[in-house]
Parts: C-alpha cells; structure tokens; sequence
C-alpha cells in the first residue's frame, strides 16, 4: 500500500490536494440538426393547399428559429475534464467558469479551477479560487490544507501556515490537512514540528518514509537512506520505502 503524504513538489500537487470528486465517465453528446433549404423541397410545399402550406411554413420558422438545448453544468464540467485530460488547462478553466456562472456553488468546477490556476502557477487567481471553494465547503479541514499547500508553492510561507493551522484546529484528525502541513515544516527544516503533526495521523514507519523522502528532496542521501531502512524495520511491507531505498543504493 502506498504510504499517504510523500510529496514530490510541484508533480504531486493534485494528489495531495484531495477531493471527493466524481469523474464524468461520459460526456454528453450534443446533436445538432442542420437545416437545408431546395428547390425541390419548396416546390413540395407548394403543391399543397395554401392553408395547410402556410400552417407548414410557420411550422418550419419556428424550428428554424428556435434556440440549440442550453449547456448543463455536468456539460460544461465534463468538458473542462476532457480539456485537461489534453493538457489545456486555459481551456478548461474557461469550461469551468461557464458551468460556474450556471451553479455558481458547483463545488467540482470551483476545485477544479483552483488546481488549473495552480498548474499554471496564476498564484492570485489560484488562491483567490481556493478561498471560494473553502467558502462553498464551509470552511473544510481539507480545503484549508488545498489553500495553505497554494500559498506554500506561491511563497507565502505565513499565510500557508497559517492556513494549516485553522485546518488542523477546524478538524485534528483531518490526513490530508495534517500530512502537508508536516511537508511544508519538513521543507523549513522544523522536523520536530513536522514529525508531531505526522504522528497525529500516520503510523511511526510512514512518518519515517515521509522524513526520508524530504531528506532525498534535499539530496541528504545518507539521511534519507537512514530514514528509509528505519521505516522498513517497523513496516517490512512498505513498498514504497524499499523501491526508493533500492534507488538510492
């Protein structure tokens, strides 16, 4: 099983930003009927009697004239997926913001526009959308971990912690608010701190792993071998520990 936390930077981001999204396995097919006008179908209409030729004129502008069914918001959702799936995040955000100005508490558009921004590393825009959706979430643990881990990659070191704090304080038993919490204390070389927020959460092995991973990131390679070997001592099932122990030996 993999061990809940390791962050590798900027890669994992969406990962440990976690949410209960539900993909759209299927996106809606939209038909769309063009109508053609011809000699011949005009010269049918007019072999007929002119009432019933007027009642089918009128018939006919009327389905000409009448608009295509609006775009729902799983429309615009699921379009937002697929623009990212093509690595469009631009695009998506756009899909995004149109299924928002239909819902505009469509809590997967808001996340979704949160980690576009992100990617993009639009740090105003970004942070901007993941207060909204802390808002739409009514002040979740989780989302306050999403906007401290955005202030943490935009800089904001005080801001990040922070907004860690909160989230720990709204929920201690939240995982994901706790685990990155610790990696951004990790990175500010205050193990003590991010070792007890680990604690809290995970077990000693992956708090282990969690510290040899920091220490691979900070290229301390005997420390992160240390840390690594230690945490296959207490967990001699931790996959993880072994694949990158074997990489750094």
């Amino acid at each position: 099983m993999n061990t809940p936390g390791l962050l590798d930077l900027f890669a994992d981001a969406e990962r440990l930003m976690m949410n209960r999204l539900k993909l759209l396995a299927i996106i809606p097919t939209l038909l769309v009927l063009y109508l053609t006008g011809c000699a011949k179908n005009q010269q049918a209409v007019d072999k007929v009697s002119d009432s019933n030729a007027n009642a089918l004129s009128a018939q006919h502008s009327r389905f000409e004239k009448s608009d295509d069914p609006p775009f729902s918001v799983q429309t615009q959702f699921a379009a937002g997926q697929l623009a990212e799936s093509q690595e469009a995040p631009l695009a998506a955000i756009g899909y995004y913001q149109a299924a928002l100005k239909i819902a505009p508490h469509h809590r997967d558009s808001l996340y979704r526009t949160g980690v576009c921004y992100t990617k993009l590393k639009n740090w105003s825009r970004a942070i901007d959308a993941w207060k909204q959706y802390l808002k739409e979430t009514g002040g979740d643990a989780t989302a306050y971990g999403n906007l401290g881990f955005c202030y943490a990659l935009a800089g904001r070191k005080a801001d990040a912690e922070h907004a860690y704090q909160l989230g720990v304080a709204r929920d201690p038993a939240n995982v994901a608010c706790r685990v990155n919490f610790g990696l951004f204390l990790a990175r500010e070389e205050r193990t003590e701190e991010a070792t007890a927020q680990w604690k809290a959460v995970l077990t000693e092995a992956q708090v282990h792993y969690n510290l040899g991973s920091m220490y691979e990131q900070q290229n301390k390679r005997d420390q992160a071998r240390a840390e690594f070997r230690q945490a296959l001592q207490l967990d001699a099932n931790l996959v993880d520990a072994k694949t990158r122990l074997a990489a750094l030996d």
